[in-house]
């Protein structure tokens, strides 16, 4: 199983993330496009970055949302969503492309990220931004019961799909995230530890009721914006590595 970061969300003087020393550790680096952070430099630093440790380099795009970070929902229409993620994408994808790099997938930010799994209109546009881009990508989205369901939408743009799952979430009993307002939503280190190495060995992860989940992953979210979630990828790399 792969390891996937969000990186380059750093602006001006405002630093976010641990990304040098996070980038060792992992297979993908989603990297910010400037619309909920990342800059110009920020952008080539973290390319170069990934291109040093020999890392796949994905678009992590997201609303309009600086100020909010993109947390944020907004009622952009489906003309707007595939504009906006294009714009986004085609920016990494040339800042790439003068680094030597290939992008390679497409995987939205925050409140465009849980959009895309809650409403179909909103997954269809960013399904079709990603599709009608001037060469192949691939589009990275939370795998849940309805893993095919959603292979499905994404065949009618013959567009590959990226699923993964989170190292750190609580998962309700219909496989979504269990909401950030509920308590224990988000992972102890010893907590997130088992759950990957059950998603690794078992192909199940235990929801809030204690039922267990099959969830099919490709690929494993991971956060290293503190030293002690870094220590913790490390330790989620051995996991991943020893199976």
């Amino acid at each position: 199983m792969l390891l996937n970061c969000d990186l380059g969300e750093s602006y001006g003087s405002w630093t976010m993330g641990l990304d040098a020393e996070v980038m060792p550790h992992i297979d993908q680096a989603n990297i910010a496009c400037g619309f909920h952070g990342g800059d110009p430099l920020t952008m080539h630093k973290t390319l170069q970055l990934a291109a040093e440790h020999g890392v796949s380099v994905g678009a992590h795009p997201a609303y309009p949302d600086l100020v909010g970070f993109g947390r944020r929902s907004m009622a952009l229409s489906a003309e707007e969503i595939i504009a906006s993620v294009q714009y986004q994408v085609a920016a990494i994808d040339g800042m790439a492309a003068s680094s030597g790099v290939t992008l390679a997938y497409v995987k939205p930010h925050g409140a465009l990220y849980n959009d895309m799994m809650a409403n179909a209109e909103t997954r269809r546009a960013i399904m079709q931004a990603v599709a009608s881009y001037h060469r192949p990508l691939k589009l990275m989205l939370q795998a849940t019961p309805d893993a095919d369901l959603h292979r499905s939408e994404a065949a009618e743009f013959d567009l590959e799909l990226l699923l993964e799952a989170f190292a750190d979430r609580c998962y309700d009993d219909d496989g979504k995230l269990l909401s950030r307002r509920k308590p224990g939503a988000v992972h102890t280190r010893e907590k997130m530890l088992a759950q990957v190495s059950q998603l690794q060995r078992e192909g199940t992860l235990t929801t809030v009721s204690g039922h267990a989940l099959p969830l099919a992953a490709d690929t494993l979210c991971v956060h290293g914006d503190n030293i002690e979630g870094v220590q913790a990828i490390r330790e989620i790399r051995q996991l991943v590595a020893g199976n």
